[in-house]
């Protein structure tokens, strides 16, 4: 066995493989679970904000964006077009934005808006999507930056909520707001003392739990990232990719 094959046969018995990368949407395009449609679908509540942004860039207002990311979502999550999906390489974020390039090329007459999305929400849009394409830069960025960046941003903060969310879990609620600034930052002078004050830890403990907090964290963010890639081989460039993306 070659080294490359054996790390993925290793990959392949590691808690929570089977959930990652494509196999969600690999599973959903095949009609193999209920659960596997449902995990696809909060993949895409999770990613639908940058799609948004990039229609709202293109510039469509506001009640076409949202009829198109509505009728696009109909169409993945309805249709065939998982079913066309290369299995073997590619990144969902890329996926995504090829197949909503071709919807707005092949654009329904506008007369048909409220027919798009089937007459149903398929995906909830956030009451505060338009309040926060409102502060994207005015001229900067390209929709195809635009998208980038809001996809990694999306991804992180996604990264985080489960973060907070198992610390809540395991009673550290307190410990995790007090600690959750040094995931962006190194510690100034002091500033371990006063967080040991505040959780009754001495600076040595502190200097612990955030290490642990961040290795939390970065495991978290490989996960998310495994989820939209092809192989878990492609985890450390994509993650590469999407820093550049918010630089």
């Amino acid at each position: 066995m070659t080294d490359t094959s054996q790390g993925q046969a290793e990959d392949q018995h590691r808690p929570g493989w089977r959930t990652t990368h494509w196999s969600v949407v690999l599973a959903a395009a095949r009609g193999a679970s209920p659960q596997a449609k449902e995990s696809l679908e909060k993949l895409c509540q999770t990613y639908w904000y940058p799609l948004y942004a990039y229609i709202r860039r293109r510039g469509y207002d506001v009640p076409e964006a949202q009829d198109l990311t509505q009728e696009f979502f109909a169409h993945l999550l309805e249709e065939h077009w998982l079913e066309h999906v290369d299995r073997s390489k590619g990144r969902f974020r890329s996926f995504l934005l090829a197949a909503l390039n071709h919807l707005l090329a092949n654009e329904w007459d506008r007369s048909h808006a409220a027919k798009r999305g089937g007459g149903r929400a398929l995906v909830s849009l956030d009451a505060t999507g338009e309040s926060r394409y409102a502060r994207e830069p005015a001229c900067d960025l390209t929709p195809e930056r635009l998208y980038e960046r809001r996809w990694a941003m999306s991804l992180f903060e996604r990264a985080l909520d489960r973060l907070r969310e198992q610390y809540q879990a395991a009673g550290k609620a307190r410990q995790y707001d007090c600690l959750n600034e040094f995931l962006s930052k190194e510690a100034g002078d002091g500033e371990y003392l006063r967080a040991g004050a505040q959780l009754e830890m001495s600076t040595g403990a502190v200097s612990t739990a955030v290490h642990r907090l961040r290795q939390s964290y970065r495991a978290l963010v490989r996960e998310e990232v495994a989820r939209t890639v092809a192989s878990q081989a492609e985890v450390d460039d994509e993650v590469r990719s999407l820093l550049a993306a918010l630089s």
